[in-house]
């Protein structure tokens, strides 16, 4: 059963982004709209794959992350620090399985990107933004998969 939209944005990806300092109505929509098109918020494990949590993340797009992005920021990390569930956890088990942590990894992957995010509503650009940074042209995933997969739960969200 999934995961509902609602829950997810009130319990993970809004305190994430909150406390990150990187709220925006349109940053809280592409990532609810990435968990969707990514795990349909059910799966925390790709199956066939590596990929964890509700947002699909390798654990080595993880590991970059922190490797070649937050090292570097002491302030951002130290924010991402404090949505794990304890100082000494897992990097990776946290990933799959709190859901905050998850959000603000999901959100400085699309941090990285120099490209400004899409404006709030506008799915087709956010497909597009998605695919491009977040699916990359490798990935399997399309643009129209991402919007259909929108369009099934957007009654049920209200960011």
């Amino acid at each position: 059963m999934p995961t509902n939209p609602q829950h997810l944005i009130a319990t993970a990806i809004k305190p994430a982004l909150f406390k990150l300092g990187l709220y925006s109505p349109a940053a809280e929509q592409l990532l609810l709209a990435t968990a969707i098109q990514e795990s349909n918020l059910i799966h925390r494990k790709q199956i066939g794959g590596p990929a964890l949590s509700y947002f699909q993340i390798e654990p080595k797009t993880h590991n970059d992350i922190w490797d070649n992005f937050l090292k570097y920021r002491p302030q951002l990390s130290g924010k991402v620090i404090q949505l794990m569930s304890t100082l000494a956890a897992d990097k990776i088990k946290e990933l799959e399985n709190n859901d905050k942590y998850a959000a603000a990894i999901a959100r400085i992957h699309y941090l990285r990107v120099p490209a400004p995010l899409p404006k709030h509503n506008d799915i087709a650009k956010m497909a597009a933004y998605w695919k491009r940074y977040y699916n990359t042209a490798l990935g399997k995933g399309q643009e129209s998969d991402f919007i259909n997969n929108w369009n099934k739960y957007k009654g049920n969200v209200h960011p």
